[in-house]
């Protein structure tokens, strides 16, 4: 999946992700000690989305902008559509939020945000988005690697793990990585973005997180199309390692995007193993 996110910046996959990322960080935000976040594949941070490669694809017309213009959209939504709007003053939707800044924008004193990212160019743009937020750090590392490394043996740390899937083995390094910082710091909360594409490779994906990693597992899919053709991306899902029951949120956040903005798709969240 070769997954230059330019152009996929802003499309129904990101709606998921980053309403779900918000409904977490709030959580995790609303009280306890300072909390460290870790995301392994940050990407740039800010994205264009009149730029050549998000007018090409035409995902974030499919996806954002019908969010922004949505009337029935569940109130899961509210922080992601008040952060794209304080980016775009002038109504149309130009700018769109990674990850990384969202994360920036939802830190409080004296919590911290390591923002890893591989590619120069990419690593470069992250930087400059990023300059002058506090407790906030970029470094150009793999992100697997380094989450590990970087862990804090004890306190609150939460991982954000979203590649671009270009790679034949990001799924089993999703395992290998999450099975270390379990090691490193049992504590550890992770979420982990997936596409969907066959249900053979994401079942066997689960079956070796429940291996090497354990439980309780919360997965949420938002399915935009039947899975019946493994060439396409049909769908999204999260994983959530640990942290707060968020099946409700997650439900009404893929319930949505999955209905208003699929055909003959559908979502589902259930946990890992079965209650």
């Amino acid at each position: 999946m070769n997954y230059r996110h330019a152009f996929h910046a802003g499309n129904f996959a990101d709606l998921v992700k980053h309403a779900a990322l918000l409904r977490l960080l709030a959580d995790l935000t609303a009280d306890g000690g300072p909390l460290m976040v870790i995301d392994t594949h940050a990407g740039r941070g800010l994205y264009d989305l009149a730029g050549a490669e998000a007018r090409k694809s035409g995902e974030a017309e499919a996806g954002i902008a019908r969010l922004m213009a949505a009337a029935d959209a569940p109130a899961e939504f509210g922080p992601l559509v008040a952060a794209v709007a304080a980016l775009n003053p002038g109504g149309a939707v130009r700018r769109y939020p990674g990850s990384p800044w969202l994360i920036a924008g939802a830190l409080r004193p004296g919590d911290h945000y390591l923002a890893c990212e591989l590619r120069a160019e990419e690593h470069a743009a992250l930087c400059e988005a990023l300059k002058g937020k506090a407790g906030v750090r970029a470094v150009a590392a793999d992100g697997y690697a380094a989450a590990v490394a970087e862990c804090p043996r004890q306190g609150r740390v939460f991982v954000l793990i979203d590649p671009p899937f270009e790679q034949p083995d990001d799924y089993s390094r999703i395992v290998e990585t999450l099975a270390g910082l379990r090691r490193r710091n049992p504590a550890v909360q992770a979420l982990v973005w997936l596409p969907l594409k066959d249900l053979e490779t994401f079942d066997a994906f689960l079956r070796d997180l429940e291996d090497e990693v354990g439980g309780p597992l919360l997965v949420a899919e938002a399915r935009v199309r039947p899975l019946d053709n493994p060439m396409k991306m049909n769908g999204c899902a999260l994983v959530m390692v640990g942290g707060p029951d968020l099946s409700g949120p997650l439900a009404a956040i893929c319930g949505w995007v999955a209905q208003a903005l699929g055909a003959g798709g559908g979502a589902r969240v259930y946990g890992l193993p079965p209650q």
